[in-house]
């Protein structure tokens, strides 16, 4: 991947231990506790693969915050160069996002992410190590669980219980729509928790998942049906 993309802070090759350890080392630069301020655009990541295959395919996509009109994508299909190992997965899926990012015509002020950002076991998912390379307000949405306790919500769209580890606060149980499953919300970088439960809101006008992580998933499912024709 070229060093032009983001900042060169680290090479992505790396043994399954060294990266454990530079997880450790740049969860200390994430930032998590900044309010989100206002932002005219809104950018979403996904990232996806067939079973037993190296090819990724990744996209980003950016929409305006106000109507969340798709203004501008970008995909990219790569070969993989770290394994999957849970728990490291931004060392396989954020080198072909950030070459995704890189070819945008219009980048977006926040990301969110179809990942973790500091609901992590060692604080560094890939909303997070996406949000130090990138410079941005970075904010994790997965759609199942990694890490933390928390309860379940109540059942009604915007309701939310804390994820928790010990006595820190590192995410949301977020309901978006309705007795529908919540999603599994944590500032990923340069964002606190509560900008970050408002901007999925706002990203989630009508169905379970923002509108962001829909289209970058349906952009990355055309990629893969061209890959496969």
């Amino acid at each position: 991947m070229s060093g032009s993309v983001g900042h060169p802070n680290h090479s992505w090759r790396l043994d399954p231990a060294a990266a454990r350890d530079l997880q450790r080392e740049l969860a200390g630069r994430v930032i998590a506790d900044r309010p989100l301020g206002r932002h005219a655009t809104v950018g979403g990541a996904d990232v996806s693969f067939n079973k037993y295959s190296s090819t990724l395919f990744a996209a980003v996509v950016v929409l305006r915050a106000d109507t969340l009109e798709e203004i501008d994508r970008a995909g990219v299909v790569a070969e993989a160069t770290f394994p999957y190992i849970p728990g490291l997965l931004s060392f396989r899926e954020a080198p072909p996002v950030l070459e995704a990012f890189a070819r945008l015509s219009v980048k977006p002020d926040i990301l969110i992410c179809d990942g973790q950002g500091i609901a992590h076991p060692r604080r560094l998912g890939l909303a997070s190590h996406l949000g130090i390379w990138l410079g941005i307000p970075t904010i994790g949405c997965a759609k199942s669980h990694l890490f933390g306790d928390f309860d379940e919500p109540g059942p009604t769209r915007g309701q939310w219980s804390p994820m928790t580890d010990g006595e820190a606060t590192i995410g949301a149980v977020l309901r978006t729509r309705d007795r529908v499953k919540p999603l599994f919300v944590s500032p990923g970088h340069l964002c606190d928790l509560p900008g970050a439960i408002a901007a999925v809101l706002a990203a989630t006008p009508r169905y379970r998942l923002p509108v962001t992580t829909r289209m970058a998933h349906d952009f990355v499912n055309e990629l893969r049906r061209r890959g496969e024709t």
